[in-house]
């Protein structure tokens, strides 16, 4: 069986990460989406709950979700995934995670990297983006899953109130 990892902080979820994770899903017999955390941001969902949006959003049965707070390529070794899949929308994106890639690829030589292109209309669409464009009251709509659009609006709305 071919086990693929799609890592992620995920935070929220957009319609760009749902384009790649069942893309991914029809090239490998199981997909594991990694909720993962990103000491860099300041997430605005905690780890469970952006896995309970992604449950409420991936349809695919062979897609798990996952979470995780080490090194990838040790949870790669622990579940026996042969790749690891990545979204690229621009350049700037391939220099990060082609670094990632040759950096994960001589810790587990075994592990491959699959970049994925973002479809046209996802080139731009970021969760950082997303959650400024909520917090300055615009329509995030074409961004996010409806399955979890309301949330996403809630919690970005409570931010402004809390700050």
């Amino acid at each position: 069986m071919k086990i693929a990892i799609c890592p992620g902080s995920f935070d929220p979820v957009t319609l760009g990460h749902i384009d790649i994770i069942e893309r991914a899903a029809e090239l490998f017999d199981k997909v594991i989406v990694l909720v993962m955390t990103n000491s860099e941001k300041h997430a605005l969902f905690s780890l469970e709950e952006r896995v309970e949006l992604l449950k409420k959003c991936v349809k695919k049965k062979n897609v798990e979700i996952d979470t995780y707070d080490g090194l990838l390529v040790n949870y790669a070794k622990k579940t026996g995934a042969v790749a690891i899949v990545k979204g690229l929308r621009a350049v700037s994106d391939f220099e990060y995670e082609f670094q990632q890639a040759l950096t994960n690829k001589s810790l587990l030589p075994e592990i491959e990297t699959v970049f994925l292109t973002a479809k046209g209309v996802n080139m731009f669409l970021s969760s950082s983006m997303v959650k400024e464009v909520c917090r300055l009251d615009g329509d995030i709509s074409r961004f996010v899953p409806q399955e979890i659009l309301d949330e996403v609006v809630l919690r970005c709305k409570g931010e402004i109130n809390n700050d």
